[in-house]
């Protein structure tokens, strides 16, 4: 009985150490698994909306809260980061995108009359400078509003970055990919001090105007729905919304396509209280900001659709995501036409428009001015290829600067309801292409290019879009919408292989004397 007793604690203790051991190895077996899940799992490549909501709603929580304490009208640490900072692991695609010769052709040199706008002569400056006798007053009463006061100069460095980008203005191209002051217009649109914001007039849906310290001005669109919502498929294409990712994902696009046609857009999050509500001199605007029983800041403004309390655009409480457009320059110093698109759609609910109905409608345009001489054909149809990719449907217009006449490019302004559908093409957007079987020789190519492994459009547009400063909070553009890209690329080239079955003279050369031509021929 003894010895039973006094082998008991015996057992005992070989019970414990037995547990215990058991319990250390299941715990090695959970941390294991932990580093493994952490190491190895992808993240998935759509979110929930409501996990979207979540997640920038607590971000953008800890951005408000920062702001405050700070004391500045800058919301977050996205804001302040520098355009094209964003970590691309491995090779960049997108760098070797452009330093292909096709992303670097020889130019034909610029004349005085080929830039948009010039500098005065300086005698002619100081003339009016004395005439005036009040350019210290205004100054002052610039200093006085919140604005910087002027020490502009000929020189360049003395020039805010808006100016920069509109001094490069050019008759064939909105800027220089390789010119710096793009990179620096994208990061002052992202971080620059917010002095004004009034409603834009015109238009069917709710765009604000944005005033800068140094007398910049920007357009912004808020953020309406989730980014991975998609256009209800019994919605009609004039009374879709207007996304404020889609503006900034066609800036990308076109940049990567290389047409460089689309003014400079940037993500910003910003505070709807202290940058739009306080500051706003716009009484129509500043009547219809509210607070939600969630306890969010919305406002709708006035315009013809989707501005009402049942369309509010709210914070989470303050904090709501925009795209921030630079302006292009001033009507009064470059005046724009207005173009009605001849494949504009009828935007109408029971009509079809001509080209809808007429096989041979594009012969009829081609003995139309512009259409009849030129390259304005072939960069209508430039345009058609970027909003079949980006499934824009709502082209009825384009712009041109006036001062170059019919000679120089399109503007491809508003593109808010592109990127609407990603499960479904739209073919007839591909008609100025289908109808007329042209093409320029360079945008083929970069097609084509983009179309191969090593730059791919998908991959080397994730990374394009990678560094914006919205992209730290959520990317741009969901898996999806990438994947179609490809999709529809892949469309594009069989519509013109098409084309080149029937007509030999399909491709207009854009070329002729170039050095890598015979190169570029295997594409």
């Amino acid at each position: 009985m003894v010895g039973k007793l006094a082998r008991r604690p015996t057992r005992s203790i070989y019970l414990c150490l037995a547990l215990a051991s058991l319990a250390l190895h299941l715990s090695l077996v959970f941390f294991c698994l932990t580093v493994l899940q952490t190491a190895c799992v992808f993240p998935p490549t759509t979110t929930s909306s409501s996990a979207l909501l979540q997640r920038a709603a607590s971000h953008n929580t800890k951005l408000s809260s920062s702001a405050s304490q700070e004391g500045t009208t800058n919301l977050s640490g996205t804001d302040r980061k520098l355009v094209g900072e964003a970590k691309v692991r491995g090779p960049s695609k997108l760098k070797e995108l452009f330093s292909h010769p096709l992303y670097n052709l020889p130019h034909a040199e610029l004349h005085e009359d080929d830039w948009l706008l010039t500098l005065k002569p300086e005698e002619e400056k100081s003339e009016k400078i004395q005439e005036s006798h009040v350019e210290s007053n205004w100054e002052s009463a610039s200093a006085a509003n919140g604005y910087d006061k002027i020490t502009w100069t000929r020189d360049a460095d003395t020039h805010p970055p808006w100016l920069r980008f509109h001094l490069g203005i050019t008759r064939w191209q909105l800027y220089d990919r390789r010119d710096p002051s793009l990179e620096q217009v994208m990061q002052y649109l992202a971080t620059e001090r917010i002095l004004g914001a009034v409603q834009k007039s015109g238009g069917t849906q709710l765009k604000l105007i944005i005033s800068f310290p140094n007398y910049g001005q920007a357009l912004l669109k808020p953020m309406k729905q989730p980014r991975d919502a998609q256009t209800d498929f019994n919605l009609f294409y004039f009374s879709d919304f207007e996304r404020h990712n889609a503006e900034i994902a066609a800036f990308h696009l076109d940049r990567v396509l290389g047409f460089n046609r689309i003014p400079p857009v940037v993500g910003r999050l910003i505070n709807v209280t202290t940058e739009i509500r306080e500051i706003t001199t716009d009484r129509k605007l500043s009547r219809t900001f509210f607070t939600s029983p969630a306890g969010n800041v919305c406002f709708y403004g006035q315009c013809d659709y989707y501005c009402s309390t049942e369309h509010p655009l709210c914070g989470r409480p303050h904090a709501l995501e925009v795209s921030l457009a630079a302006f292009l320059p001033d009507l009064d110093l470059a005046s724009r036409r207005s173009w009605r698109s001849p494949w504009r759609r009828s935007y109408s609910r029971t009509k079809l428009a001509q080209w809808e109905k007429d096989p041979d409608y594009c012969d009829t345009v081609k003995q139309t001015p512009p259409y009849d001489r030129g390259t304005r054909l072939v960069d209508v149809i430039d345009m058609a290829v970027l909003d079949f990719l980006m499934s824009n449907m709502d082209r009825h217009h384009y712009e041109t600067f006036e001062k170059f006449g019919n000679e120089t490019f399109l503007l491809h302004l508003d593109n808010g309801r592109a990127f609407g559908r990603h499960s479904i093409d739209e073919p007839t957007i591909l008609a100025p292409l289908k109808q007329c079987c042209r093409i320029r020789h360079s945008t083929l190519l970069r097609l084509r290019l983009l179309s191969q492994p090593s730059f791919r459009l998908s991959d080397v547009l994730r990374e394009s879009l990678s560094q914006d400063p919205l992209s730290a909070v959520t990317p741009l553009l969901s898996e999806s919408h990438l994947s179609a890209l490809d999709r529809r690329l892949d469309t594009v080239l069989k519509s013109v292989q098409e084309c080149q079955n029937k007509h030999h003279d399909m491709v207009y050369n854009d070329l002729e004397n170039t050095p890598q031509m015979s190169e570029w021929e295997a594409l």
